[in-house]
C-alpha cells in the first residue's frame, strides 16, 4: 500500500478514486504546524532557529498519517503546486522523520495544476523530491513575518495606544489606502467646461461632436477653465455654419486579454459579481477541488494561486479545438496566443487560472453548482476561452467638423465604432444578436451616414459645467492590482492581507471602497516617521524579489535574514529613545487634515475653540489617540479621532462642541459633543459636568436649546405612588427609557414617555411590570403577598412570590420559604431566622458564626478589627479565592 498526503479532505477523497486500491489518501487539513505566536519563536542570535508547534488537532491528523506510514511500501507528498504547499510537505516529512516512521521508504513529491485524473496520474507517474529552495524560501518568508510582527508590534503598543499589530506586507498595503486618503484630502477641485452641438445632416440624421479646437489651437482636456471662456465659445458656435472637413474610416482590431491571474480573477470578480477577494478564493477553492459530475469527481478549474498568464500546450490545444465545435473556424486566429505578465517581480511558475475541461460550458455544469460557483466558473470559462480565440475587428470612423462664425473659428470632431466582426467578444454573449451591443464602455456608438464637404444643420449647443474629482479610494480590487504592479504580496497572501487590515480595524469597508479606520491612519503615520525604509513601496518589493531568487536557488536565505535583521534590529533600538512627545508632533504634523480639519469661519483649526487660548494636540490614551487641549486641567476639552477616515468625531460630524445655551436653573453652558460613545449633551465644564447621551432616533443636528434642557435634567419625577408614597421618577438609562419605583424599573416604549408620561399611567406601567414577575433586565419587584413588620435595622420584611417560589424580602436580603411552609402562615420570627441564614443581620447584630468567620478571614482582618456589618454579610467570603489565587501568582513571578 502507498500513502498519499494531500491538503484537504474533500481532494483526498477525489483523488482516491483515481488512484485505487492500491493507494491510502490523507488529508493533513493545510499546515500541520506553525510557530508559536510568542516570543523566541525565531532567535536572530542563534542563527535564525526556528521552534515549531503543532497544535491538538494536526497532532491527530499526524498520528493518523504516521500509523498508515508504518505500514505502507511508500509516501507520496501530494500538496499544493505552490511554496506553501511545498513547505506542506516538508513539514509533514520532517515530523514523520521525527516519529521515525520512515525509515528507509521512499518518499517523493508530485504536483498537479488540476484535480482531473489524468492529471494525478500523469503527476504519479513522473515524482521528484522535496524543492529545498522553494521550502528556503517559505521559511525565509516566515521568518521576515514574524521578526517584523513580533519585534514592530510592541513598538506601536508601547508608544501608540490603541494600536493592534504591524506587519511586512500589511503595513505597506495600509499605507496605500492611506496614501490615497491623503491625496483624497489635498485634492483641489478644479472647474473646466465641456462644449458639443447636435448637428443634423442633409439625410436628417442627428449626431453629437465635440469642440476639440479653438482660437486657433487645439484644445487640451479640460482646457476651458472658466464660465466666460464657455460662453465666449458657446455664443461663437450659436452663430456658426458647420461643414464637415473629412471623414476617415479606418479597421482597428481589439484583441483578448490573457486567462486568469490570480489578481485579475479577484478584480473581475468584484466589478461583475460583487465577491470581495476572500469569497472569491473560497468559490474557486471549490471549483478546483471539484465536483461529482455525472458519476465522476472532477476539478473545474486550475489551481488558483497563480501569477502566471501562459496555458499548457495541451489546454491551448483543447482551448482551440472547443473554439472551432462551438464559434466556428472563423473564431480560431490562424496561430495559438502567447501571452506574458508586465506585474513586477511576477514568478509565472504556474499556469494560469483556467477550465480543466473547455467542453465542459457554464451551461453543462451549472445544474451541479450553486449560484456563486457558477456564476464564478462562467466568469473563468469565458476569459479561459476568449483569450485563444480571433480578434474583433471593428471600422473606427473620425469626422473632423469645421465650425466657421465670420473670422472666427473652431474646430469639433465625431467619433464612433462599428464591429464588423465579433471575434472573441462573442464568448462574452449568449447570442450573435447581442454581439454589437457587448462593446466596452470606452468604444463608440455608431454614426450616421456623413460625407466630405457637406454642410451641416445645428440644432443645439451644450455648454456643461464639471468640476475635476479627487482619485478614487480603493477597493480591493483595485488595491490587490495596484500591490501586483508594485510587486508587493504574492497571489496567495492578497485576501489574507486584506481580512487582517479589517480585522485589525485599521480599514473599513463602505460601499465596496476601502476607507482607513483613524487607528490604521495613525500606525502608518507612525512607521513613516519612524521606521521609513519598512514601509516603503520599492524596499517591500526588492525583499520579494530577494524571495523569488531564494525559492530560484540563487540566494541564502539565512544571509538575506541576516542582512534584514541588522539594519532592522538596530531600528527597534532607537525607538526606545522616543519620548511620547516627539511621536506626537511627528503624529501631528503628518495628520493635520485628519487631526485639525477646517474650519468654516476660516479660524486657526489648532486653536481651543472651549478656552480660546490653548493649542489642540494628539494626546495618547488607553484606548488610542484622541484630540486634547494643551490647557488641560483648566479646560478639559477632548475630541476623539473618527472611526472612519474624516476628521469628525464620528457619524455626528462634529468637530467641535456645539453652543446651545445656558441652563437657566444653573446658568451653566449647554454644549452638544461627540465622544468614543457618539453625541452627548454636556452641562458646564470639568469632571463634575453632567453629561447625557442621544437617544435612539435623536439626531445631532435636531438638538437645540430645550431638547437639550429636557435630556440634561433627566431623571424626571412623575410624583408619588398612592400605596407607597415613594417617588416614581422616569430616565433614560444604558437600555432605554425607563421607570424607577422603590427600586424596580419598568421599561417605556419610547423616549417621548420619559417627557410626557404622567402619575396614572406610570402607575399602570408599573403595575404592570410587577404582575409579570421577576427576572430579566428591568423588571420590577414582585408584589408583597404579606407585610410581616419591620426589620430592627429598618425596612420592611415581606413575602413575596418569585420565579421559583414564595420567598421572604428584607432589602436586598431574599430567602426562599422551605417546601412546604405556606406562604400566608409565615411569622415575623421565621422569617427573621431565614434572614439570618440567608447572611441578614439579627437585631442584636449576632449572626451564624460561619458567615461572620469566613468574612473576617476573606478580608485579612482580625476578629477585633473586622467591622460587624461584614462579619453579618455572607457576600465578602467570596473574596478569599482571589487572595489565594493572587498568593499562587506571587509565586509564579519568583
Amino acid at each position: 500500500m502507498n500513502v498519499v498526503v494531500v491538503e484537504s479532505p474533500s481532494k483526498a477523497k477525489t483523488i482516491n478514486k483515481y488512484l485505487g486500491s492500491g493507494y491510502k489518501v490523507l488529508a493533513s487539513f493545510g499546515h500541520v504546524r506553525d510557530l508559536p505566536a510568542k516570543d523566541g519563536s525565531v532567535l536572530p542570535d542563534q542563527d535564525f532557529e526556528m521552534t515549531w508547534e503543532v497544535d491538538s488537532a494536526s497532532q491527530k491528523r499526524m498520528k493518523d498519517i504516521a500509523d498508515a506510514v508504518k505500514s505502507s511500501d511508500s509516501v507520496f507528498l501530494a500538496t499544493d503546486p505552490d511554496r506553501e504547499g511545498e513547505a506542506i510537505s516538508w513539514h509533514v516529512l520532517d515530523l514523520l522523520k521525527k516519529k521515525r516512521v520512515i525509515g528507509d521508504k521512499p518518499v517523493k513529491r508530485v504536483v498537479f495544476n488540476a484535480i482531473t485524473k489524468k492529471a494525478v496520474l500523469d503527476a504519479m507517474a513522473n515524482p521528484r523530491d522535496i524543492d529545498v529552495p522553494l521550502v528556503d524560501a517559505y521559511l525565509a518568508r516566515r521568518a521576515l513575518d514574524y521578526l517584523v510582527g513580533f519585534n514592530l508590534s510592541p513598538v506601536l503598543w508601547r508608544k501608540l495606544p490603541g494600536a493592534r499589530s504591524a506587519g511586512r506586507v500589511q503595513s505597506v498595503a495600509l499605507r496605500l489606502v492611506c496614501d490615497r486618503e491623503n491625496e483624497i484630502e489635498r485634492f483641489v477641485s478644479e472647474e473646466y467646461w465641456n462644449l458639443s452641438a447636435l448637428l443634423k445632416t442633409p439625410r436628417g440624421d442627428e449626431f453629437e461632436a465635440k469642440l476639440v479646437q479653438a482660437d486657433g489651437k487645439r484644445l487640451a482636456p479640460r482646457g476651458i477653465k472658466t464660465g466666460d471662456d464657455a460662453n465666449r465659445l458657446k455664443a461663437l458656435l450659436d452663430g456658426a455654419a458647420y461643414t464637415v472637413e473629412s471623414v476617415e474610416a479606418k479597421p482597428v482590431k481589439r484583441n483578448p486579454g490573457p486567462p486568469f491571474t490570480t489578481s485579475t480573477l479577484q478584480q473581475a470578480a468584484s466589478s461583475n459579481l460583487g465577491f470581495n477577494a476572500s469569497r472569491t478564493m473560497q468559490v474557486a477553492q471549490k471549483l478546483y477541488e471539484g465536483f461529482d459530475i455525472d458519476g465522476e469527481t472532477v476539478g473545474l478549474i486550475t489551481y488558483m494561486r497563480t501569477d502566471g498568464v501562459q496555458m499548457a500546450p495541451e489546454a491551448i490545444d483543447a482551448a482551440r479545438s472547443a473554439i472551432v465545435s462551438q464559434f466556428g473556424e472563423r473564431y480560431l486566429p490562424e496561430k495559438a496566443r502567447f501571452y506574458s505578465t508586465k506585474a513586477k517581480n511576477a514568478q509565472e511558475a504556474h499556469e494560469a487560472i483556467r477550465p480543466t475541461d473547455f467542453n465542459r460550458t457554464p451551461d453543462k455544469v451549472r445544474k451541479f453548482l450553486d449560484s456563486d460557483q457558477a456564476r464564478l466558473y462562467e466568469l473563468v470559462w469565458k476569459r479561459g476561452i476568449a483569450s485563444q480565440m480571433a480578434s474583433a475587428e471593428m471600422e473606427r470612423t473620425t469626422v473632423e467638423i469645421l465650425a466657421a462664425n465670420g473670422a472666427d473659428k473652431a474646430g469639433l470632431r465625431a467619433v464612433g465604432s462599428v464591429v464588423r466582426f465579433e471575434g472573441f467578444l462573442g464568448a462574452y454573449v449568449d447570442s450573435r444578436e447581442d454581439a454589437e451591443k457587448s462593446e466596452d464602455d470606452d468604444e463608440d456608438g455608431r454614426l450616421p451616414e456623413i460625407n466630405a464637404r457637406e454642410k451641416l444643420d445645428r440644432q443645439k449647443v451644450n455648454a456643461s459645467q464639471h468640476f475635476t474629482e479627487p482619485p478614487p479610494r480603493y477597493s480591493e480590487a483595485s488595491l490587490i492590482k495596484k500591490m501586483e504592479e508594485l510587486g508587493i504580496g504574492r497571489p496567495s497572501t492578497y485576501a489574507a492581507t486584506l481580512k487582517t487590515l479589517s480585522d485589525r480595524e485599521y480599514v473599513v469597508t463602505e460601499k465596496r471602497k476601502l476607507i482607513p479606520h483613524s487607528k490604521g491612519r495613525l500606525v502608518t503615520a507612525f512607521l513613516e516617521s519612524f521606521f521609513t525604509k519598512y514601509v516603503e513601496y520599492d524596499f517591500t518589493a526588492d525583499l520579494e524579489e530577494k524571495l523569488d531568487k531564494i525559492s530560484a536557488g540563487e540566494l541564502d536565505w539565512k544571509q538575506v535574514l541576516r542582512e534584514f535583521w541588522q539594519d532592522f534590529f538596530a531600528q527597534i533600538e532607537d525607538t526606545k529613545e522616543l519620548r511620547v512627545t516627539n511621536v506626537l508632533d511627528a503624529l501631528n504634523e503628518a495628520l493635520a487634515p485628519l487631526v485639525f480639519p477646517k474650519r468654516e469661519d476660516g479660524s486657526d483649526p489648532r486653536i481651543c475653540q472651549v478656552c480660546g487660548t490653548g493649542n489642540l494636540s494628539l494626546k495618547l490614551g488607553k484606548y488610542g489617540a484622541f484630540v486634547g487641549c494643551s490647557n488641560y486641567p483648566e479646560c478639559n476639552f477632548t475630541r476623539q479621532l473618527s472611526s472612519e477616515g474624516g476628521a469628525e468625531a464620528d457619524a455626528s460630524g462634529l468637530n467641535e462642541p456645539k453652543a446651545l445655551g445656558d441652563d437657566p436653573h444653573t446658568g451653566e453652558p449647554l454644549t452638544l459633543r461627540s465622544g468614543r460613545f457618539g453625541p452627548y449633551v454636556q452641562r458646564g465644564d470639568g469632571k463634575e459636568a453632567k453629561r447625557s447621551s442621544l437617544p435612539k432616533g435623536w439626531k445631532p443636528e435636531d438638538i437645540d436649546h430645550e431638547k437639550a434642557l429636557a435630556l440634561i435634567s433627566l431623571p424626571r419625577d412623575v410624583g408619588q405612588h398612592p400605596e407607597s408614597g415613594k417617588m416614581i421618577s422616569a430616565g433614560l438609562g444604558r437600555y432605554g427609557p425607563f421607570l424607577l419605583h422603590d427600586g424596580g424599573y419598568a421599561n417605556l416604549e419610547s423616549i417621548e414617555d420619559v417627557f410626557s408620561i404622567g402619575l396614572n399611567r406610570a402607575v399602570t406601567v408599573i403595575a404592570e411590570k410587577v404582575a409579570k414577575g421577576p427576572g430579566g433586565r428591568g423588571r420590577g419587584t414582585p408584589a408583597a403577598l404579606k407585610e410581616l413588620g419591620d426589620h430592627p435595622d429598618g425596612g420592611t420584611i415581606t413575602v413575596r412570590d418569585g420565579k421559583y417560589g414564595p420567598y421572604v424580602n428584607w432589602g436586598k436580603v431574599n430567602a426562599t420559604l422551605p417546601k412546604g411552609m405556606d406562604p400566608q402562615s409565615v411569622t415575623i420570627e421565621q422569617a427573621m431566622a431565614l434572614i439570618i441564614e440567608k447572611g441578614g443581620k439579627a437585631s442584636t447584630g449576632k449572626a451564624k458564626a460561619k458567615p461572620k468567620k469566613a468574612a473576617a478571614k476573606a478580608d485579612g482582618e482580625t476578629k477585633a478589627s473586622a467591622p460587624k456589618k461584614a462579619a453579618a454579610k455572607k457576600a465578602p467570603a467570596k473574596k478569599a479565592p482571589a487572595k489565594k489565587a493572587a498568593t499562587k501568582t506571587k509565586k509564579t513571578d519568583t
